[in-house]
């Protein structure tokens, strides 16, 4: 809702260059309350689809599909870099397309903004390629580093995480394109053949640095705050809970991608418990998570000096099997006649970086990317740095799944090409087959859970049940299920009693059923849990004001009109209570008659007033009391204003009409009041105040 539905920066009459200073949300990116979260390139696109199609959802959903789709082709087409032309290529993009994990980023429409960011992390990282590619011979390759670096910006805008593809296109040109080990980087540094090399990457490490640190100064050089439901360990006094858990996140957004058999909108509060004792039988998973991921690491990272599978056929030495295949991909191998090993094709004149154009990647070479894409795009989630609003986000897994799949893959072809049987290669190939096929029908049925928001609250009861069940109350509130909504609601606080939300929402649901002594008890609990809630504050002033209780309303709305906006979530959301809140103190103090104190009140609303608010009540209610006070050219300016701001506006037409009837204009006065029957002929207001009219 706060994305797209309330957005001010879609709006038509909003200048879009406030995209540029404003959060993925809305709010200002200084703002002590903003989320931090700067994605002005999704919110752009945001925009578009809204001057398009205003709000259908259709055009959206088709957006994120189509970027989807175009992210799956970029990615089968750098697989063909690692793999070649064949299978393998085909089951990493498959892998990709069907895995589940994605099903939140490309049906839930913020998820846009993840899927733009990696539809830009590989235009960066083909870009880069290519300038590998033609680097030392070509004039292009410099327009080439430029497109990534301009790509990887893009990506950033798309969202942060982006500019993490400015490390991947080093660990590829170190350890894929020029094949280095751990132990050759360091005398790597003292060849000259070798400058271009660490030249390219000074320049992705400059590019990264300066991106960094405009993001941070134009965020201003403050990290975000979020409240201790968002991120519940970040929270946590206890050193080793915040430890243990941060450490064991990770492994558990693993075995999401590994095994993405339970899935949830949201895992914030209390979906994955804190680890608070190093006895927890969780720690051993992330021992063992960690040890695996080591192990791969180094013994990758060491490589094989004897033998490499190359495509599924293995190599030794850089020399053919006893087959007769070399480690070439079948396109290449058609085109070039290579009748000779590599150091044979040196010895003949063919340059370095083109006998590298022809030899595909070894599975070590892979594995370390892999892992890198694996790693590397998911490090800003892992609290390392700062800490993040959630414990665990799907949407956030985008990106790293590319590496995923390219590891399966690469796994899949290393033991198609241990086996030494038919029935065992079958075995894999079938086993690989079928693992895309389940993830595609889990994707299927999980996408059948986001067709709407109470399937999508219900499916994720059994992972963060206060959460869904708050939600689903406010689905079921809109379908005038009255009874099923108090119930969800009530389930909510009974897995979490001091949620300041849902205890204002059934206070709401209660007020509006006309249930007002309990929905000021669920009032007064919601402000004990968070005493800024403004909402909570104006209803119950309202209650209290419809109950005569004139003294207590008046407080309550003069403390609520004092919270400041700052280090809130929704700042436009609270300025809008307040100035609410304002309005009907101002209405208090009109029925009373002090007019006067009235006018200052509502004078301070304006002043308060979001751009969103709709004004034309408190532009009405000035002219009231400016008519009370006999000062009517003040009044009659106000009402016009009630009338700009909303046109169909009746009680502007009925007081401005009564205006126009005292000063002489009957005429005038007459299109009022008939224009106010004409908008709400069963209002019978309107025909008192006309009969009044006609009989003076």
């Amino acid at each position: 809702s706060r994305a797209i539905k309330t957005n001010q920066d879609l709006l038509p009459e909003t200048p879009w260059t406030h995209i540029f200073y404003n959060d993925f949300w809305g709010t200002l990116l200084t703002h002590s309350g903003s989320h931090k979260s700067y994605r002005p390139l999704c919110t752009l696109s945001f925009r578009l689809n809204h001057a398009v199609g205003g709000m259908d959802p259709w055009g959206y959903h088709l957006v994120n599909v189509l970027l989807h789709a175009a992210v799956t082709g970029l990615f089968t087409n750098f697989s063909r870099i690692l793999f070649g032309d064949g299978y393998w290529t085909l089951i990493a993009g498959l892998l990709f397309a069907s895995h589940p994990i994605h099903t939140e980023a490309v049906a839930g429409i913020v998820g846009r903004a993840d899927i733009g960011a990696c539809l830009f992390f590989l235009l960066s990282l083909m870009c880069y390629v290519k300038h590998c590619s033609t680097r030392g011979s070509s004039l292009s390759t410099w327009g080439w580093i430029l497109g990534a670096g301009l790509c990887a910006g893009c990506s950033m805008l798309w969202k942060e995480q982006g500019v993490t593809v400015l490390a991947i296109s080093a660990v590829y040109d170190i350890f894929v394109f020029h094949r280095l080990k751990m132990r050759q980087i360091i005398p790597a540094l003292y060849k000259r053949k070798n400058l271009t090399l660490f030249f390219s990457i000074g320049l992705l490490t400059s590019w990264g640095t300066a991106l960094l640190g405009i993001r941070l100064y134009w965020m201003g050089n403050k990290p975000p705050s979020f409240s201790n439901s968002d991120n519940p360990a970040a929270d946590s006094d206890s050193f080793l809970t915040r430890t243990l858990t941060f450490f064991y996140l990770p492994t558990k957004n693993l075995w999401l991608l590994l095994c993405p058999d339970t899935l949830s909108f949201d895992w914030s509060m209390d979906a994955v418990p804190l680890l608070k004792a190093v006895s927890d039988w969780r720690n051993l998973h992330t021992v063992a998570f960690y040890a695996g991921l080591l192990l791969l690491a180094y013994f990758s990272l060491k490589g094989s000096s004897n033998e490499r599978e190359c495509n599924g056929r293995t190599v030794m030495n850089g020399k053919q099997n006893a087959n007769g295949h070399s480690c070439h991909s079948e396109m290449e191998n058609k085109t070039l006649e290579v009748k000779s090993s590599f150091a044979s094709k040196e010895e003949n004149g063919i340059k370095k970086h083109e006998m590298q154009k022809l030899q595909l990647p070894s599975t070590e070479n892979i594995v370390i990317l892999s892992l890198s894409l694996l790693i590397v795009p998911f490090v800003p989630a892992t609290n390392l740095f700062f800490y993040v609003g959630f414990v665990i986000a799907e949407r956030v897994l985008y990106v790293p799944s590319m590496g995923f799949c390219l590891l399966v893959t690469v796994g899949v072809r290393a033991l198609y090409v241990k086996a030494q049987k038919r029935f065992l290669k079958n075995l894999v190939f079938c086993s690989t087959a079928a693992l895309i096929v389940f993830y595609g029908l889990k994707t299927v049925v999980r996408n059948g859970d986001w067709q709407n928001e109470e399937m999508l609250y219900r499916s994720g009861i059994k992972v963060n049940p206060a959460k869904a069940w708050g939600n689903l109350g406010n689905v079921l509130k809109s379908q005038s299920k009255i009874s099923e909504a108090e119930s969800a609601y009530r389930n909510a606080l009974y897995y979490r009693s001091n949620m300041a939300d849902m205890l204002y929402n059934l206070g709401l649901l209660l007020q509006e059923n006309s249930r007002f002594s309990e929905a000021l008890h669920y009032y007064k609990l919601a402000i004990g849990s968070r005493p800024t809630l403004a909402s909570a504050y104006l209803n119950t002033g309202i209650i209290l004001m419809n109950q005569g209780k004139t003294e207590e309303a008046r407080r309550t709305f003069l403390k609520c009109s004092e919270i400041p906006d700052e280090n809130l979530k929704d700042p436009h959301a609270h300025k809008s209570s307040v100035t609410s809140c304002l309005y009907n103190l101002g209405k208090l103090f009109h029925e009373q008659g002090h007019y006067e104190d009235a006018l200052t009140v509502y004078k301070e609303a304006i002043q308060k007033m979001p751009r969103q608010f709709a004004p034309q009540s408190l532009y009405n209610m000035m002219g009231e009391a400016y008519m009370r006070m006999s000062r009517l050219p003040e009044a009659e300016r106000w009402y016009v204003e009630s009338l700009r701001s909303k046109s169909d506006h009746i009680p502007a037409h009925l007081t401005y009409g009564k205006l126009l009837a005292l000063t002489g204009r009957k005429s005038e006065a007459e299109k009022y009041f008939v224009k106010a029957i004409q908008l709400d002929p069963t209002k019978g207001n309107c025909y008192m105040h006309y009969g009044k009219f006609k009989i003076d």
